[in-house]
């Protein structure tokens, strides 16, 4: 892989993990907002209980969320540490090339498509 590629490849990660860190401030901002606004009893207790269900639904999909985007994040953090150690694109199973194909679709991708689809089917 080039030093033009690698250049492409962590300008891509980087605007990937701003995404997700300004996404995450979203959720965070969110998910504290509502709970702050229920601890301080903004709720009356005439509200229906069916809103009070939608309410709290709505606060663990953003969780969930959240937690998914901070394991992306995390992702993208290794993959911006293989770039500076040398490992970029380079498989850690077959130590094989990954494919700029792939990398393309999967920037953060630690495994070549052939790795990946053995550990996919529980061979690895």
């Amino acid at each position: 892989m080039t030093g033009e590629d690698l250049n492409r490849f962590e300008k891509l990660l980087l605007e990937k993990r701003e995404t997700l860190l300004h996404e995450l401030g979203y959720f965070g901002d969110k998910t504290i907002n509502s709970a702050a606004r229920d601890v301080a009893g903004s709720y009356p207790f005439s509200e229906h209980p069916a809103d009070q269900g939608t309410e709290s639904m709505e606060q663990e999909q953003a969780y969930d969320l959240a937690s998914r985007e901070g394991r992306f994040l995390f992702h993208i953090d290794e993959a911006l540490e293989r770039i500076k150690n040398g490992a970029y694109g380079l498989c850690y199973v077959c130590n094989s090339d990954i494919g700029k194909a792939r990398l393309e679709a999967v920037p953060h991708a630690r495994m070549c498509i052939e790795c990946k689809s053995k550990e996919e089917r529980g061979l690895i």
